[in-house]
């Protein structure tokens, strides 16, 4: 156990920090009616190094639940669902379980590295304790539904499509550290396809009552309901390409570094 929880939190710090400017610069696309909310201005405004904002709490956040995903994952494989002979409906569903239980215990911080990544110049919280301190335990948990009802199936589709993905791809004599990372890549990529809008409601739901330029909602269907009379249909996938951008070497960087650091405990 205590070797999944650490193969699990190290493999997701590693990748989140990595591609820290990449995940600020979804955020942004996200969420374009918050103010100074582009690479540039965060680069001119505040500095480079700022680019890197919120990691720090979104490395708090991403340890624990990347471990706690990794170990129920391997887990529900080993132990619940170890009778299903078909392997891929194996995955998926302890990928599910294991994205379910590790949302629900770390929802919190993923509220607040939202709002630090989008604050200017600590405009709202000076760091991860006073945002603890300020935000209301409500808006806190605002959008855990959605969340669940997203990243399970994230979750799940992430964990099938890389094994699948990593099997094809080195029948095809890739070397397999690179297959590794493209399988993580692209199953990454295939579960944002199909779960992005939930991401987007999610964040905008995190953003309540945080600035005024935030459009209010009143739940789930109210926040869909707005965003397509305001933006389209298309706006449930406003940000889409740059989540592209951002989770195909992520994804790819974490599953890699998972079985990397498998092998180095194990």
């Amino acid at each position: 156990m205590y070797i999944d929880l650490l193969v699990g939190g190290f493999s997701g710090v590693i990748s989140r920090t990595l591609t820290a400017p990449l995940e600020l610069y979804k955020l942004q696309r996200q969420n374009p009616f918050m103010p100074h909310s582009t690479i540039r201005d965060v680069i001119k405004k505040e500095g480079i190094q700022h680019l890197w904002k919120g990691n720090t709490t979104n490395c708090l956040r991403v340890f624990p639940q990347t471990a706690i995903n990794y170990h129920v994952f391997e887990f529900s494989r080993n132990n619940v669902f170890d009778e299903i002979e078909n392997t891929e409906i194996k995955n998926f569903l302890s990928g599910s379980a294991g994205g379910s239980v590790s949302m629900i215990c770390t929802y919190p911080l993923e509220t607040i590295r939202s709002r630090l990544s989008l604050q200017h110049a600590h405009g709202h919280y000076k760091g991860l304790f006073d945002a603890y301190k300020t935000i209301p335990v409500r808006d806190l948990y605002r959008g855990l539904r959605m969340s669940i009802m997203g990243f399970a199936p994230f979750t799940a589709i992430s964990f099938s499509c890389y094994f699948r993905y990593k099997t094809e791809l080195e029948n095809l004599s890739i070397q397999k550290d690179i297959a590794k990372l493209l399988a993580g890549g692209c199953g990454g990529s295939t579960a944002i396809t199909i779960t992005y809008p939930t991401d987007l409601i999610r964040r905008r739901l995190q953003l309540q009552n945080f600035d005024k330029s935030v459009p209010k909602y009143t739940g789930i269907l109210n926040c869909i309901r707005t965003i397509v009379q305001k933006e389209g249909i298309l706006g449930l996938y406003r940000g889409l390409f740059a989540s592209y951008i951002k989770l195909f070497p992520t994804i790819g960087i974490q599953f890699l570094a998972m079985e990397k650091l498998n092998y180095f405990f194990k």
